[in-house]
């Protein structure tokens, strides 16, 4: 296949190493510069600069080009900038099946990536979404790793999971694509609570707590949206939130972290120097609690902290205190 990934952040950069090798792929970036160096060093120094780049990987920054003869286009942007790269792919006559990768709702509208595709490319039915547990610095260097690719088009998502498979690489097909993408958008607020609930050194019985309540947030809100209950017990559901809550690869975890030892948010992201979807989506998700009715306490919590200025240490005794409910 011809893939056009567009991106050349980490993800987009990690996706294209790993694909490279099996089809012919070619990235691409906003800034000529930076992937001038990258075809020259063979290096993304600046989010993956430990990880090799595979001689077969094409760099380009003429987004026509890169899309014009495409088999696939593979969006890897963040989810801020997926509206205007859908926007500069309207443009065009025709399209590719195409894939995104980010995951958040989009800042203001709280929309989730299927509903601007939806919006923008109306009349673009074979789309889909790629997400769950995943470091791109381990999807570069070849370690195993296992994704969910859904689709409302059932046969194209299972055509695109063998695809896109590899030796290291193994995706799974699915048709909810609402829950999919929620998952993938909540696990980054949970990640950020678990960051703070380890860097106050509460221990492993308190991260348990949380990762499990966690989820069972992101369900109440999935389901509700429109997902599938046992697609948060999946790879883009559980599976993700595990790896983001508990590895400290994960950017969203290092900004709990870092904010339970007082360091202000600005600092941190600054500091990061890598989009961190999980403050935007804490923001969009406590204004989309309130509209669905949802209770999420842990969620809550984090947008104080994040946004209102309320200290990590009172967030925990906050939720330590709530009233005694049922479990389910």
């Amino acid at each position: 296949m011809k893939l056009a990934v567009l991106g050349a952040g980490a993800w987009g950069t990690a996706l294209a190493t790993s694909w490279a090798p099996h089809h012919e792929v070619t990235l691409w970036g906003r800034s000529a510069t930076m992937l001038d160096a990258m075809r020259t060093s063979r290096i993304n120094a600046r989010y993956l600069p430990d990880c090799p780049l595979p001689d077969a990987l094409r760099f380009d920054s003429d987004l026509d080009n890169v899309v014009a003869d495409a088999s696939l286009i593979v969006i890897a942007v963040p989810s801020g900038g997926l509206r205007p790269t859908l926007t500069a792919l309207a443009r065009r006559n025709s399209l590719p099946p195409l894939i995104w990768v980010c995951k958040g709702f989009e800042p203001g509208s709280r929309k989730l990536p299927h509903q601007l595709v939806a919006e923008l490319l109306p009349a673009h039915t074979q789309t889909g979404v790629l997400s769950g547990p995943s470091f791109a610095q381990e999807v570069a260097r070849g370690f195993p790793t296992a994704l969910t690719l859904a689709s409302h088009d059932t046969s194209l998502a299972q055509h695109l999971a063998e695809a896109l498979s590899a030796h290291r690489l193994r995706i799974y097909a699915h048709d909810d694509v609402i829950g999919v993408e929620v998952g993938g958008a909540l696990k980054n607020v949970m990640a950020i609570a678990a960051g703070i609930c380890d860097g106050l050194q509460l221990g492993h019985n308190a991260r348990a707590a949380l990762i499990t309540r966690g989820l069972a947030e992101m369900t109440r809100v999935g389901t509700r949206l429109g997902g599938h209950f046992e697609t948060f017990m999946g790879l883009s559901g559980l599976g993700d939130l595990i790896l983001t809550t508990t590895g400290d690869l994960s950017r969203n975890r290092q900004v709990g972290l870092r904010l339970a030892r007082g360091q202000a948010l600005d600092t941190i992201l600054d500091e990061l120097g890598h989009v961190a979807e999980g403050v935007t989506t804490a923001r969009e998700v406590a204004t989309l609690a309130n509209e669905l009715g949802a209770d999420m306490p842990i969620s809550r919590a984090v947008y104080q902290v994040l946004f209102e200025g309320l200290p990590a240490a009172e967030a925990v005794d906050a939720l330590l205190n709530r009233g005694i409910k049922a479990e389910f």
